[in-house]
């Protein structure tokens, strides 16, 4: 097994970023013309795509891809990276990303579905290279690594998009106009909730004491990267992983850059002035069954206070009294409300989907305000492969999806304090409990810092 940093061929993360430009703990701009990247196409031309993490949702991302050329294909396990290798027979096959980005001279752009802990390191390292890059949501783990990665993004002028495909769809856009038009009047509450973690992933729980081997497909060693060394165990890989602290972030990260989509566009959220929870026992290894969590902004231009609450591990909000009997408060998969002084928006699936007024009736008497947002033609990969082209840069693109999901991490620091915690947005830190800041960024093992 290679050790902390290197690859079976013996290729060191350190190494490689030397020669990409980027030493110590920051990185340094060198040109795309120096290391080689593709740059923008034309409009016409096929970008070259590879994959980072086929194995899940990095293979549902890679067919909505497949009108380009997707010519590698980069996972740590074999087995469950078998259907997308299948897939694209043509594709060159990797196992280590810094081994790819370093031999393999062809490529455009990256699709990056890894588990939560790596999304910063792959990503800095391809668009050091020039390559534009699509990140699965959250974009990172640690609120440091979001605002890293963004500048990163603008430093090296490359398209990126976040993976919350709802940024992309009708149902947003119209919650946005019509919040716009004044339809419900100012908005003083959201809530947001989700089923997850139940019957998804384990949370709740210490970490298994059994080490068994790891499967013979498997890199253990390259699948931990930046996280601290530990055995391997069927509870963290594969999918498991979303509520190990770790590696993951929990329902919050997994869900919320879904259901704080359309409220954090539609009423310019930025940062909250506090953030609080409540929830069952929390340990140091894994997330909550269950929580609540209250965030507080303040006025903005034109929108007044607002308190938003997060629900998980089947919790919800009150059920609006007008909310018909026969209709179902959201979905299983979460849902949205919007409480504004006039009148509710509610939102029946995690990426704003199917909006609708409360009651029905004044849904049915609504007239639709006209269409001020331009609309996605095709998928939310298209979108970001347009903006590879050249083309207006895609909705969810770095400079959006950062501080959405600073946003949606920052629940996770009330989570794992137990504390209300006062945030300073701009100068990244909680200012009245110094041990939540700890959490802001991560240590990395040795050979995978930042």
């Amino acid at each position: 097994m290679a050790g902390p940093g290197a690859s079976a061929d013996g290729v060191g993360r350190r190494d490689f970023l030397k020669s990409a430009g980027i030493a110590g703990a920051g990185f340094m701009v060198v040109g795309r013309q120096v290391l080689g990247g593709a740059g923008f196409k034309a409009p016409g031309e096929k970008l070259n795509i590879a994959g980072i993490g086929v194995g899940g949702m990095g293979f549902a991302n890679l067919k909505e891809c497949e009108g380009e050329n997707i010519v590698a294909l980069c996972d740590v396990d074999d087995a469950y990276a078998a259907k997308a290798f299948a897939r694209y027979p043509k594709a060159r096959r990797h196992r280590d990303f810094r081994r790819m980005l370093e031999v393999q001279k062809d490529i455009d752009a990256v699709v990056i579905a890894t588990p939560d802990h790596t999304h910063a390191v792959i990503a800095l390292a391809a668009m050091s290279l020039g390559k534009h890059v699509y990140v699965q949501k959250p974009l990172a783990r640690t609120i440091g690594e979001t605002r890293l990665l963004s500048a990163a993004a603008r430093r090296f002028k490359v398209a990126t998009q976040m993976g919350n495909q709802g940024h992309s769809m009708e149902g947003i856009r119209l919650i946005k106009e019509w919040i716009d038009a004044g339809a419900i009047g100012p908005v003083r509450e959201v809530h947001c909730w989700t089923d997850r973690p139940m019957g998804w992933w384990p949370q709740g729980v210490e970490r298994p004491r059994e080490t068994p081997d790891p499967p013979a497909t498997l890199d253990w060693d390259l699948w931990l990267g930046p996280a601290p060394a530990r055995p391997y165990h069927p509870a963290y890989h594969p999918f498991k992983w979303r509520g190990w602290w770790d590696f993951g972030t929990g329902a919050l990260g997994d869900m919320g850059c879904h259901l704080f989509d359309a409220p954090f566009w539609a009423l310019d959220l930025g940062h909250p002035t506090s953030v609080e929870a409540t929830s069952t026992p929390v340990n140091g290894e894994t997330a909550p069954l269950g929580s609540m969590v209250h965030y507080r902004f303040p006025a903005r231009g034109v929108h007044p206070p607002v308190t938003l609450t997060w629900y998980e591990g089947g919790l919800r909000p009150p059920r609006p009294v007008e909310l018909e009997d026969d209709r179902p408060l959201g979905s299983k998969n979460g849902g949205l409300l919007l409480v504004g002084d006039t009148g509710k928006i509610m939102a029946s699936e995690e990426n704003a989907r199917n909006p609708r007024l409360l009651p029905e009736t004044a849904m049915t008497a609504f007239r639709q305000p006209p269409r001020t947002i331009p609309r996605i033609h095709g998928s939310h990969e298209q979108d970001w492969i347009r903006a590879c082209k050249g083309g207006p840069p895609a909705g969810s693109n770095f400079d959006y999806a950062a501080p959405l999901t600073e946003l949606v991490l920052l629940g996770n620091l009330a989570l794992r304090t137990g504390k209300k915690l006062y945030w300073d947005g701009p100068n990244l830190r909680v200012t009245n409990v110094p041990e939540a800041n700890a959490f802001v960024r991560a240590e990395a093992r040795a050979g995978w810092g930042l």
